[in-house]
């Protein structure tokens, strides 16, 4: 399976005719936030395959949902044999900001959505084969400063669920040139997507 996973910044060819000749093949669409609902539309309406996405920190509460996406935020979604999650957001560093939150904010949110990855682990022996998130884990792919700390209860569902893939956003690449943009945390692959990356995951057996 073919993924494009894009988040936090516009890219001048994947907003033009280039992106039906590049991801012609593309099966999933997967935006890891705060990115323009102009962008966000014409890359579901010219590719025409199944879009999710969550809100970053830069999303306006007043803000429209995209037309051709599905909000994956503490929801658990079954696309044919591949399972996936989501979970919005920040850590906040602004008061009453939208799409901001504590590290016990999402915990409980974690909890929540553990719930529900839970009923898919003793269902399908998987509670999800990808999740996405805006903000990364705690340690891994994320900034010293408060806005770009990662969350302690994503390492958590990492270990506890193990998704084959965790996608994440918000540490744009110009912060961390050095930084790296894939890590291996135990049966997860844990990646980075800004501004975007075209995945493959493969099929199970």
């Amino acid at each position: 399976m073919k993924l494009l996973a894009v988040s936090d910044e516009v890219v001048a060819w994947i907003h033009s005719p280039q992106l039906a000749e590049r991801c012609q093949d593309v099966d999933v669409v997967l935006s890891c936030g705060d990115l323009p609902n102009d962008y966000l539309e014409y890359i579901s309406t010219v590719l025409g395959k199944p879009c999710f996405y969550v809100h970053g920190n830069h999303d306006r509460k007043d803000q429209r949902e995209p037309e051709g996406w599905i909000n994956l935020d503490l929801q658990r979604y079954r696309l044919g044999a591949l399972r996936l999650a989501g979970l919005e957001g920040s850590p906040r560093y602004k008061p009453a900001a939208p799409f901001q939150y504590t590290q016990s904010d999402q915990w409980l949110r974690a909890f929540w959505l553990a719930r529900k990855m839970a009923q898919g682990l003793a269902r399908w022996g998987r509670g999800a084969d990808i999740v996405i998130s805006h903000a990364p884990l705690r340690g891994i792919h994320d900034g010293s400063d408060p806005a770009h700390i990662g969350f302690e209860a994503f390492n958590w569902l990492v270990k506890a669920f193990k998704p084959r893939l965790w996608l994440h956003g918000h540490q744009h690449r110009n912060y961390a040139p050095m930084q790296a943009r894939e890590t291996q945390l135990g049966q997860t692959l844990i990646v980075n997507v800004h501004p975007y990356r075209v995945l493959e995951l493969p099929d199970q057996p």
